[in-house]
């Protein structure tokens, strides 16, 4: 399939989706009846009755973070336990040893923060219990947590004079059973039938060319899979991801799994416009979106169909073969040729657009400027469509920023959605804003002064720095991806790229919560002849000039020293090396 096709066919079944996806969110988490209510709701009022949970108090903003925040504390302890104790208990055929401290904290702060980064093996590292009990639940609630919040503040914008934007424990229990487990139900029985394992037995011995004896690691895996790609969670059963062929084993598994680390994120726009009262707002932010998508596509599928003058230069053969055409050209190294060098470009985009981080193809192998869209994605915020929640809160902060410049710009006091943005609200904007950079360029520079760190580099000088800025970029934007070019398992990048999660997640989350608060209890302004439109052109071309402002004005200097200079290195004949 062309790129073009490619492309074309993957949004349309996007598009087509997003609708009815978010009609169902909307309906869900405004207490109206759905057609999973005769199956779900008696699930939900037992989980209810035994927690003690009254569905029908709600919470204001600080009672809300509160039980977010005790909620989330008691998922890292419990997969921080799983991991240390690993080696006493059941569903561990191969007698895994549990978990070194530092090691343990990172996995744990990581799953919990809907992050997913892996410093390990996680075939040769982690027991069945862990993955099922721990890891995979993780998967359904992290995300679950971030649908909340993003609920929490549709609500701030939505209601008037209301000092409540709802109650965390229905909203996570709504999010959890009639959005993710559903959707992650009928995705595994999908990759089950397509051949992704889904086991309890031990792994597979078999016998290498050589004549020595192999195993074939599984378990399992499509249970992990399916919450992992709809939750934009991003956490492989296997090292090599999405690449490996027991995760994503044909090209018809890796375009459903594309869609899915979408489907949530693009249906939340909707929901808020149906949330809102107005269903053009929600399609402006999709817009906007979509905009920023097409134009990391496009740089990406160009730098990598382009491939490296410098092997072509040298005389070098760039043809490729996938899926039995021969294909001109092209940087395919570090990609599977069931998928080629297309479908691994837009997958690369996807998954870092969004805050999923599972990957099909290894991004350190990227050309230059291929490299960069992915790590611009996450360090924007990842608010093309991003993590279920986390894109739509993020995209709403910048729509805050947004209006307050245009206010500034006509001389009028700004309003979104009929409420006037007052000072209290940019500054909860700002301090969102600023949390992503002080966090990514900070420890960044540390890293870059610690030997020991510099010494977790695979290779030096410009590309070494975009490893290292990559890894604090994806856990800062809880991401989980990785150039696979850095050693981080190691202790400096465990407590540090944890710490870089925690704050990414919870001090991004909170002022959000505190923004919801404020803006639902003010009352919305009619609307006249000078409020400015938010759901046309000139709103939408000025809601992707201030992300991509903001964007280049933070991380631009941190760019021109690695894949930009990187780029033309390449473009000079000079490449970097291990020596």
């Amino acid at each position: 399939m062309s790129n073009a096709l490619l492309l074309i066919a993957y949004f349309g079944v996007l598009l087509a989706m997003t609708k009815p996806v978010g009609l169902f969110m909307a309906r869900v988490f405004s207490g109206e009846r759905t057609v999973l209510h005769p199956v779900v709701a008696p699930v939900e009022r037992g989980i209810y009755r035994l927690t003690g949970v009254d569905e029908t108090k709600e919470m204001r903003w600080t009672t809300y973070a509160v039980a977010m925040l005790l909620f989330n504390l008691a998922g890292f302890l419990v997969v921080y336990l799983l991991q240390r104790l690993q080696r006493g208990l059941p569903l561990n055929p191969r007698e895994l040893s549990g978990i070194e401290p530092r090691s343990a904290f990172n996995t744990a702060v990581s799953f919990v923060t809907n992050t997913n980064w892996q410093g390990y093996y996680p075939e040769i590292t982690m027991g069945y219990l862990t993955q099922m009990s721990g890891l995979t639940v993780q998967n359904f609630v992290s995300a679950a947590t971030g649908i909340a919040v993003a609920i929490a503040l549709v609500r701030g914008f939505a209601r008037r004079s209301s000092r409540e934007i709802g109650n965390f424990w229905v909203d996570l229990t709504r999010a959890t059973l009639y959005v993710l487990l559903p959707l992650s139900i009928v995705m595994a029985v999908f990759l089950v039938a397509r051949g992704v394992p889904q086991n309890l037995n031990d792994y597979t011995a078999a016998v290498g060319l050589g004549g020595e004896t192999v195993l074939i690691p599984q378990g399992p895996v499509a249970s992990q899979e399916a919450p992992k790609m709809i939750g934009t969670n991003g956490g492989g059963f296997f090292n090599a991801n999405s690449a490996h062929p027991y995760e994503n084993p044909t090209p018809l598994t890796n375009f459903v799994q594309m869609v899915a680390i979408f489907l949530i994120p693009a249906g939340l726009t909707y929901t808020f416009g149906r949330m809102v009262g107005n269903t053009k707002q929600g399609w402006a932010i999709f817009a906007a979106m979509s905009a920023l998508f097409f134009v990391g596509v496009a740089v990406t599928t160009v730098a990598e169909q382009s491939g490296n003058p410098l092997l072509t230069d040298a005389g070098a053969s760039q043809e490729t073969t996938v899926n039995g055409e021969s294909t001109p050209g092209g940087n395919m190294e570090s990609k599977e040729t069931r998928f080629g060098i297309a479908a691994s470009s837009l997958f690369a985009v996807i998954t870092t657009a969004a805050s999923c981080g599972a990957v099909n193809a290894m991004h350190d192998s990227f050309t230059p400027l291929g490299g960069m869209v992915p790590l611009a994605n996450i360090g924007l915020g990842e608010v093309i469509f991003g993590g279920v929640g986390a894109g739509l809160y993020g995209i709403l902060v910048y729509s805050v920023l947004a209006i307050f410049i245009a206010g500034l710009m006509v001389g009028r006091t700004p309003e979104y959605l009929g409420k006037k943005i007052e000072p209290y609200d940019v500054k909860m904007a700002m301090l969102v804003t600023l949390v992503l950079p002080l966090s990514i360029l900070g420890f960044t520079g540390v890293a870059m002064a610690t030997d020991e760190a510099l010494a977790s580099r695979w290779n030096p000088a410009a590309h070494g720095l975009s490893e290292i800025l990559y890894a604090f970029t994806s856990a800062t934007g809880n991401n989980g991806s990785a150039f696979a070019g850095i050693s981080a398992n190691t202790p400096f990048f465990n407590p540090t790229l944890g710490m870089a999660m925690l704050i990414g997640r919870f001090l991004m989350i909170v002022p959000i919560l505190a923004l919801a608060g404020n803006l639902a209890h003010k009352q919305r302004a009619t609307v006249t002849a000078g409020t400015f439109p938010t759901t046309g052109p000139l709103w939408i071309g000025l809601l992707v000039g201030v992300i991509l402002i903001v964007g280049a004005l933070t991380y631009f200097p941190a760019y021109t020293l690695g894949p930009v200079v990187e780029h033309f290195q390449m473009r000079n004949g000079i490449t970097f090396s291990l020596e």
